[in-house]
This record gives C-alpha cells, structure tokens and sequence, in this order.
C-alpha cells in the first residue's frame, strides 16, 4: 500500500515533466492516469519476488560496482569485436546461447538483457518463459557452459544486489 501511495504522485510528477506543465487540470488529469495504471497493472508492478529484495540504500551503495562491471563488460566487448574487425584475431564462431532466467525478476531479466546488448559481440534474441531461459547470440559460442557461467556469476556478484 506505501509503495502505491509513493508511486502515484511520482508518476503524476512523470507527466507533468513530459507535458512541461504544473497546471491543476493536468496535476488531476496525471494523477488519474497514475491511479489506474497502478490498478490495472497493481500485480506486475508490485510483484512479491522470489527471494527478499535488497533495501533502497542497499542497492543505491551496490549500484557503482554494478555500474563499473558494466563500464567494464563493454570495454571488453568493444576491445574483442575491434580485434576481429581489425583482422588482428580470427573470428570467432557466433551463436545463440540459451542462459537460464533462474532466481531473475521481470525487472532483472529487463536489465540483464539491456547491459547484455549493451557490450558489442551479444544482442538478446528472445526471452522463452516456457523454457525459463534467455536467448543471446553471441559473437564467440566455442564454450557456451562458460558464457551462461559468466552471465550468471554477473547477476550473482553486481546484478542481483541492485537489480533483483
């Protein structure tokens, strides 16, 4: 219920920033939209995790080593792909990687998909929910057991802490 009654004037805040206006009619006209998008979407939105979810400090104090891994994942991944590209490493043999989703909420899929796309060399294809598992191809497929190992310590050691 707190999170609802924060949630509803930080949305009405959300429109009147996109319409560049703080007038009364577009305050209520916002505030309304806020309301029934958080009841209609109330099960998604506020969705109990699997596992206990990281408090707000605790994740704003594990966002920058989580912001570094990244910082650093794209330089490694910009780093192989302009190797290739400059004919100085052969390439490698690219594929599709099924990584499973495991412990993931609907947000943490969201952004392990994002910063995974984000490196140069791996782009999400798909996300199966039958199969419970993400679709990646990836620019070099030789060891896939190691590829779904790498994304799964990510989301242990930096993800999981800010990104459930």
């Amino acid at each position: 219920m707190a999170r609802a009654i924060i949630s509803v004037p930080l949305l009405t805040l959300v429109y009147a920033l996109t319409l560049n206006s703080f007038a009364l009619w577009d305050l209520l006209i916002g505030g309304l939209i806020s309301a029934l998008l958080l009841v209609l979407t109330r099960k998604q939105v506020f969705e109990e995790m699997r596992s206990p979810s990281p408090g707000v400090f605790q994740r704003i104090v594990a966002f920058l080593p989580f912001a570094a891994a990244v910082i650093a994942d794209v330089v490694q991944g910009t780093w192989e792909v302009a190797l290739v590209s400059l004919k100085l490493r052969p390439l490698p043999q690219a594929g599709i990687v099924a990584v499973p989703i495991g412990e993931r909420s609907p947000v943490g899929i969201a952004v392990t998909s994002l910063i995974t796309t984000l490196s140069p060399g791996s782009v999400l294809i798909e996300v199966d929910d039958e199969r419970r598992v993400m679709l990646f191809h990836v620019f070099d497929v030789q060891d896939p057991d190691h590829i779904r190992a790498q994304y799964q310590t990510f989301y242990d050691r930096y993800q999981r802490h800010v990104f459930p």
